[in-house]
């Protein structure tokens, strides 16, 4: 970015202010454009999974963020691009899902989305396409001669999701190679359908945008645009939206409020503003101050970060009953009843649930074999207490007041096993 930018739009001035911008085709145009009131931009998002995770809220934030500054985002499902398989990132060849399964996944995906957009027919209202809708109607032979015709062999081996497989020696089929086609001419669809001017994403994604804007100079479409965010990772290095127990998923169904709430309030020390300014609508003054607290106060702004990031999500009340739970378990020592919980039959505590099981059912370890090796290390416990010995049972007797058995994995993970 030129020193010399100094951005006029509001659009402009949150990404760079709150740190989104990695990557930008045109500033001043697209600065241009955002101020005229006329901007419509998309992303898309394949239907790979039953919901997004953390890893994809930067891009959403972008969206939001968008429509906030009077922009119309689009937010495209892939439900033609997911039957192909982007191979960006990839060292092998994406599993191709069953169209039913791609559908699922697709409204599991608007219900994300409900979140942080506002759909309607309005001028700023967002719109969520399928690009099966224009895809999985091309006439190959027709594609082949109108937009095929305009892309270089030689660049598209020289783009970095291919060349990387190929020095890898890792196969790429044909069908991955035709993905970035087939990107690119959803670009100059959203043109032609709905005005879309811009395309965003994540920086891995440089390469396929500027190819979508190229075709559409080359089609005939008016200036089209790019704007990357930064791949996020910690300050340790960790990839973003990833943990020890698997995905931060934006669904409380694949991962309770709490949980969630807690992702963010472990986040590191040298994270916390960059993620209050990414992750949270809080003025960018209150960030200021939130994160120039130094010591132990450090920790009123992670909560804050957990308690903003957590209500977007999943709503205040949700995000306040997590943070009341947080409170009770860590300051308190109680069992909090917003803890995540497992339902266990209560014929099973007659019996007696051997406690290897019992964590593996709760989901804070993978194998009774972890389960072994973190006892060894004193890093499971039961009602707070350390379990020594892998062959104890739990059974009805161990049940606290609140009707349930906590099961803990080091300080910051809880689950309640309760019978029903």
């Amino acid at each position: 970015m030129s020193a010399e930018f100094q951005p006029k739009s509001d659009f402009m001035r949150v990404m760079i202010e709150r740190g989104y911008l990695h990557q930008c085709s045109d500033f001043d145009g697209l600065d241009a454009k955002a101020r005229s009131g006329e901007l419509v931009a998309y992303i898309g998002f394949d239907c790979t999974a039953p919901s997004l995770h953390v890893g994809s809220l930067l891009v959403i934030m972008m969206l939001h963020w968008l429509q906030k500054c009077d922009g119309k985002p689009i937010a495209l499902m892939g439900g033609g691009t997911t039957r192909v398989g982007d191979p960006s990132g990839k060292d092998e060849s994406r599993q191709l899902l069953p169209i039913e399964t791609i559908e699922a996944n697709k409204a599991g995906i608007r219900k994300v989305f409900d979140k942080f957009l506002k759909f309607g027919d309005g001028k700023t209202d967002a719109v969520m396409p399928d690009n099966a809708e224009w895809l999985t109607k091309l006439n190959y032979i027709d594609f082949l001669r109108d937009v095929g015709r305009h892309f270089s062999v030689n660049r598209m081996l020289a783009m970095d999701s291919v060349r990387m497989r190929i020095e890898r020696d890792q196969e790429m089929s044909f069908i991955e190679f035709n993905y970035m086609c087939l990107q690119a001419y959803d670009f100059v669809e959203l043109n032609k359908r709905y005005g879309c001017i811009l395309q965003m994403g994540g920086s891995d994604q440089w390469g396929n945008i500027v190819t979508g804007i190229d075709l559409g100079r080359r089609m005939g479409t008016p200036q089209l645009y790019a704007l990357t965010a930064p791949l996020i990772t910690t300050a340790s290095g960790a990839k973003m939206g990833k943990t020890a127990a698997g995905a931060v998923w934006l669904d409380e169904k694949l991962l309770p409020p709490f949980e969630y709430w807690q992702f963010w309030r472990n986040t590191e020390d040298r994270d916390v503003g960059r993620f209050l300014r990414l992750f949270t609508e809080l003025p960018l003054d209150e960030i200021a101050r939130l994160e120039n607290l130094q010591g132990a106060e450090i920790n009123e702004a992670k909560k804050a970060l957990a308690n903003e990031a957590t209500a977007l999500v999943h709503g205040r009340a949700a995000a306040e009953r997590a943070a009341e739970a947080a409170r009770q378990t860590f300051e308190e020592g109680a069992v909090a009843q917003d803890l995540p919980t497992v339902a266990i039959a209560a014929s099973e505590f007659s019996a007696g649930l051997g406690v290897l099981s019992a964590f593996v059912r709760a989901g804070l370890v993978s194998s009774t074999g972890e389960a072994r090796r973190q006892i060894k290390g004193g890093g499971l416990r039961v009602n707070d207490a350390t379990v020594t010995d892998e062959r104890a049972a739990l059974s009805s007797a161990d049940l606290t007041n609140a009707g349930a058995i906590k099961l803990s994995l080091g300080r910051k993970r809880h689950v309640l096993l309760r019978p029903e």
